[in-house]
């Protein structure tokens, strides 16, 4: 614009001043770039110098750490299982010992006890005669008898052939005192308890004597141990020996209910032959029940004359009605009886009843209440009078 003659000075000076301010600006907006590339060199040299290598350094760190708790969790498992196997060795030991000790034969003699009927095989049956007179004599393991030379047929019926009492009704969990049993057997039980108990008592007593010497061993030399670490142990056997007596003198006054209400043995026998001798017509005989099954109820052996008596008349179909046996005596009910059992009978305490037929040696002596009713009940539980002169009562000398 100065070479130019048509521009005036005024001009020149403006466009020198507008040259002059882009020059400055250009200054500035350099120095500013300088600026703001040194400060962005910065920043990157600081990311992947500095920033980025302490990243990667702690998650090498916190990886070795893992690795490391790893390794001390192995170590700890291994020791652990080390410890443990001793004591599974000894269960495994346990088990072999147990199943070497395993017995069949005795476990099933165990069963046959638990389960046996008691029963015998009746005898042969003897050959019998049909062409010959119906009238005849027997023998007594034969399945036939005769009574008076009557023809008769006894298929059971009503209570009418003795029917064997141990087909088990309901049957509940037996109380604590043996309530359920017969006087004698009650007896046994509460007998054998008492007995365990006074056991355990003198276990109780034995390891009482032992820590009370054991304490007076760490009274006189403190070094082998402190006495008071064994007070507590000797309170839970005084407390468990107070326990057992409490319950001993439960079952002993139990006994000795049952043992004031059953008359001695001895008393019995007395008072049998006594009565037997007299010249009194009834005689009073009273035998207690000894025999037990082994879950605690009654069992009785088969007699060896039979049961079930089949007479034939001729070759028809026709029988006479069967009698009902004669009474031989009556009986006094001593205690209630509950007749759960097919062929027994229900009595109650005091109840006087008639005697059919007396006590063959298998506890149990049929009675009869009515022409209707008619079973067996516990000879323990009766006290009966015989006719001697009834047919069919025992003649004693």
């Amino acid at each position: 614009m100065d070479a130019d003659i048509n521009v005036t000075k005024a001009d020149v000076e403006k466009a020198r001043q507008q040259a002059q301010i882009r020059q400055q600006m250009a200054g500035d907006s350099k120095a500013d770039y300088s600026s703001i590339l040194q400060k962005f060199n910065q920043e990157q040299r600081e990311f992947y110098h500095t920033h980025i290598p302490t990243i990667f350094q702690k998650i090498q760190e916190m990886e070795e750490r893992r690795i490391m708790r790893m390794g001390e969790s192995m170590k700890t498992y291994a020791e652990v299982d080390r410890q443990v196997m001793p004591i599974i060795g000894k269960c495994l030991d346990g088990i072999v010992k147990a199943a070497e000790s395993v017995d069949p034969k005795n476990d099933s003699q165990l069963v046959v006890e638990a389960y046996k009927s008691g029963f015998e095989p009746p005898g042969d049956v003897e050959f019998e005669d049909y062409t010959q007179p119906m009238k005849r004599t027997v023998s007594d393991n034969s399945l036939s008898s005769s009574r008076e030379g009557k023809p008769e047929l006894k298929f059971g019926g009503k209570s009418k052939g003795k029917l064997w009492p141990f087909i088990k009704k309901n049957k509940g969990a037996a109380p604590e005192d043996f309530s359920n049993l017969p006087p004698e057997q009650r007896r046994k039980k509460l007998q054998q308890k008492v007995d365990e108990l006074n056991k355990e008592i003198q276990k109780e007593m034995d390891q009482r004597d032992a820590i009370t010497k054991m304490k007076d061993v760490y009274l006189k030399n403190p070094q082998m141990g402190d006495p008071a670490s064994l007070d507590q142990k000797l309170t839970e056997v005084t407390q468990n020996m107070e326990k057992l007596r409490l319950e001993t003198q439960k079952f002993e006054a139990w006994l000795a209910e049952v043992e004031g209400r059953l008359p001695g043995r001895s008393e019995q026998a007395r008072r049998q032959s006594g009565l037997y001798d007299s010249q009194t017509p009834p005689t009073v005989t009273n035998c207690a029940q000894d025999r037990e099954s082994p879950d605690g109820s009654y069992t009785e052996e088969q007699s060896q004359e039979s049961e079930l008596k089949v007479l034939a008349t001729d070759f028809d179909d026709e029988f006479d009605d069967e009698e009902p046996l004669p009474a031989i005596g009556t009986c006094k009910a001593l205690y209630t009886f509950e007749g759960q059992n097919e062929g027994t009978i229900s009595v109650v305490e005091g109840e006087t009843l008639s005697v059919i037929e007396e006590d063959k040696g298998d506890g149990w002596t049929r009675i009869r209440r009515n022409e209707d009713e008619e079973g067996y009940v516990p000879t323990s539980y009766v006290e009966v009078y015989l006719d001697k002169n009834a047919k069919g009562a025992k003649t004693y000398i």
